[in-house]
């Protein structure tokens, strides 16, 4: 469709320059004729005079002044159309300076000045494009070292309690027990990392669809928040969700469970113990603002700028336990933007918030 389109703007101007040039051509050829024809009328000649002979005989004969008028719009036409065809090559050679990873710009024509645009839109946004993808391929090239790393030490303790339990036999039931508990605790670990590693190489072969239907926002969040129930009890923690009514809106209700699972579950593992993570919902005219919020270290700007980047992870994250593989505020932006919402954060005081306005229809 958009070759169409330049493709009769490209005739279009053809077409307006053949007419303009023509137009002229034909005022002074003409203009021309005139002055030779009263040349050859009103000025006296010596009898026999060679220039008075050719002006009579140009200026007397039509058909022929005719067919020099249209030899000269054939040509005009020709030049304008080589013209024209001679862009088909310049295009090809900015093509190739298109499609060059370097800063070099495409020039072209004044005639395809809108195409010489379009082209180093698309040269620049698709340089951005590869630095920004070879950017999430080191970042997860980095986490899966920084994960398989991690795996070594639960695998390793994993091993080491169980070559005791089943070396040592003079071990009573209480140091057994506790030996099994450790192992247990580190096996549920070394679960959670390669789920993360599991999610890391799903990632890049799915593409999240949506399919929108009447959902209640209320009823969903309640939902979601219940799974966090075991959670948050084992950390003295609690979420406390603010509503004054039930809302609707039109959405795909797991898509948006799976990004609020994430947001929540983000809010949970970075707040303080014994503290409560806040959930409030609003109805504005044309969406719905859920803000959630939670205690915990303040999040410092160039993270804030960064969070919601694939594979990233802040450098107290890796230093923790609490940290994941660096997709799940990714994939919630990405969901938020296929309904048509905004996500965004910001971190003061050692409070977190996290706003997310999603449009009612």
């Amino acid at each position: 469709m958009k070759s169409n389109k330049y493709a009769k703007r490209l005739t279009i101007k053809f077409v307006k320059k053949l007419i303009i040039i023509s137009l002229i051509y034909t005022i002074s050829f003409f203009a021309i004729y005139l002055f030779l024809y009263n040349l050859a009328q009103n000025v006296t000649w010596y009898p026999g005079d060679p220039l008075y002979v050719i002006l009579t005989s140009i200026a007397y004969n039509q058909s022929f002044m005719f067919f020099l008028w249209l030899i000269g719009i054939i040509i005009i036409f020709i030049i304008l159309l080589m013209k024209s065809l001679s862009y088909i090559d310049k295009i090809i050679d900015a093509s190739e300076i298109m499609v060059k990873n370097d800063a070099t710009k495409v020039r072209l024509p004044e005639d395809l000045k809108d195409i010489e645009e379009k082209m180093n839109k698309l040269k620049k946004e698709s340089q951005e494009n590869l630095k920004l993808a070879k950017e999430n391929e080191q970042k997860k090239n980095d986490l899966i070292v920084y994960l398989a790393h991690d795996i070594k030490t639960p695998l390793t303790s994993v091993i080491g309690y169980l070559s005791i339990l089943n070396d040592d036999k003079t071990l009573n039931t209480k140091q057994k027990k506790k030996y099994i508990d450790v192992a247990l605790n580190k096996s549920y670990k070394l679960e959670s990392l390669i789920n993360e590693l599991f999610e890391i190489s799903k990632y890049n072969s799915q593409t999240i669809k949506i399919n929108k239907s009447t959902i209640n926002l209320t009823m969903l969040l309640e939902q979601v928040i219940d799974e966090f129930y075991p959670t948050t009890k084992s950390q003295n923690k609690q979420i406390v969700f603010n509503y004054n009514q039930e809302i609707n809106i039109q959405g795909d209700s797991n898509q948006l469970a799976r990004a609020f699972n994430n947001i929540i579950k983000n809010a949970v593992n970075y707040s303080y113990p014994n503290t409560n993570i806040i959930i409030n919902i609003k109805e504005e005219i044309a969406s719905i603002i859920t803000t959630i919020i939670n205690e915990g270290d303040t999040i410092k700007e160039q993270d804030l700028a960064k969070i919601f980047d694939k594979f990233y992870r802040t450098d107290a994250s890796r230093n923790t336990k609490k940290g994941g593989s660096g997709l799940g505020l990714a994939i919630s932006k990405e969901i938020i933007n296929l309904h048509k919402g905004t996500i965004t954060v910001k971190s003061i005081r050692n409070k977190t918030e996290f706003i997310i306005s999603l449009p009612k229809d």
